[in-house]
């Protein structure tokens, strides 16, 4: 039997405020016309361990800028379904397992470690565009000097690149910040990480500029978070979004080594090092992806409701990352009716991964799913303690809530 269309008893009215409309069109309108992220900002260290991939498994997850669906496919899964609504970003994960298949280690570290390849042109026309789609191509063919240009390296370019350029060129600006920063990042110890940040750092960094850029919307937009996710941030710290990315930032250089936090390092400096990057990355793993392993992975450029429609085999991991705290607000009937269909493909005992600005995001509580209507509590199991180990390890620290949910069997529902 079918699930009823959601009606709109389903979920709770939601009051948007003229300005919050504003904030939606120029969100939509930034999304729509845009790369916005160059490198994906959660953790698949602390993903790998929530999910337990085996060669059976099948996952389903957000594209973004490709890094994750690369290091998933690391461990050898039957098929990994790669889905944006966002062309560029399947652009971009496109491009990335042309250069994979097409290319050597030091030219493929240098496009997308360093972020800088003297001859990324010639090597795009003649090995990677081919074998890209018409509209990668059409993408990359006017933007593949984003990584031989004046600005230094692709990873400040697309919208969460102009965020890290600007920074960068606040940080140069004030060389008594920068100085410490690449101190920071070249840290041997916790000890030692710590003592710098605390008498070096801090005091330099959280500056009223810093704070107000931190808490306009716009800054937000260009970093991918449309403001139901800031409104969640502000409902829960007292010192606003600009006061949580202190408490993310201070956790991060306080409590975890620095060697391998290559999330921070690459939006700091704009490039990887060979030591400290993704697993996709390092010569090992580079070399096993393009032996085979690559290939279990299929872009699509849709959403995640429309490509669960269109086909019918199960599916047992999803890694949904945030979309479904934006979508609570501005769509909610569309957020039922994609849980619908999420719950449709799972196969036995699937899991979903979730993350969210809010520690217990609210639509976990009002979604009613299936033709009973059900909470989702009554159909998933919810692995809170495990998921607030791992949300300790994680080394970009910028959600507040870290979701691992299994589909329960029929006898436990």
């Amino acid at each position: 039997m079918n699930a009823r269309l959601p009606l709109e008893t389903d979920y709770p009215a939601i009051d948007l405020t003229l300005k919050d409309r504003i904030d939606q069109k120029v969100f939509d309108a930034l999304y729509a016309r845009s790369l916005v992220y160059n490198t994906c900002w959660e953790d698949p260290a602390v993903d790998r361990q929530a999910l337990d991939l085996g060669p059976d498994d099948s996952l389903l997850v957000i594209t973004s800028a490709g890094c994750n669906a690369l290091d998933y496919a690391l461990q050898g899964p039957r098929k990994i379904y790669a889905v944006d609504a966002n062309p560029r970003q399947t652009a971009l994960l496109e491009l990335k397992i042309a250069a994979i298949k097409q290319l050597g280690f030091d030219d493929f570290f240098a496009l997308f470690g360093n972020g800088f390849h003297p001859d990324s042109r010639s090597i795009y026309f003649a090995k990677l565009r081919p074998e890209l789609s018409a509209f990668a191509q059409e993408y990359w063919d006017r933007r593949i000097n984003w990584f031989c240009s004046n600005h230094g390296s692709f990873y400040f370019h697309g919208l969460a690149g102009f965020v890290a350029r600007g920074f960068r060129s606040y940080f140069r600006l004030r060389p008594q910040l920068a100085r410490p920063i690449k101190a920071l990042l070249t840290s041997e110890n916790l000890a030692s990480q710590r003592e710098i940040y605390d008498t070096r750092v801090a005091g330099e960094l959280w500056t009223p500029v810093i704070n107000w850029v931190l808490n306009r919307q716009l800054t937000m937009s260009l970093l991918g978070v449309p403001h139901p996710q800031r409104r969640l941030i502000q409902k829960q710290h007292p010192g606003g979004v600009s006061g949580f990315i202190r408490a993310a930032i201070e956790y991060v250089f306080r409590h975890l080594p620095v060697h391998d936090n290559y999330f921070w390092r690459v939006y700091l400096t704009g490039s990887y090092t060979r030591e400290c990057c993704p697993s996709y990355l390092k010569r090992a793993g580079f070399e096993a992806l393009k032996a085979g392993l690559v290939d279990c992975i299929e872009p699509h450029t849709c959403t995640v409701t429309e490509f669960l429609e269109a086909g019918h085999d199960p599916i047992s991991r999803f890694v949904l990352l945030d979309h479904m705290d934006w979508m609570s607000c501005y769509y909610p009937a569309a957020l039922i009716e994609e849980w619908n269909a999420i719950l449709r493909r799972a196969a036995p005992l699937a899991r979903i991964l979730l993350r969210s600005a809010h520690a217990h995001p609210p639509f976990l509580d009002w979604l009613r799913v299936g033709p009973n209507q059900d909470r989702l509590e009554d159909v998933l199991y919810f692995d809170d303690e495990l998921a607030a180990h791992l949300q300790k390890e994680d080394r970009v620290h910028t959600y507040a809530g870290f979701i691992i949910a299994h589909l329960k069997s029929r006898a436990d529902a």
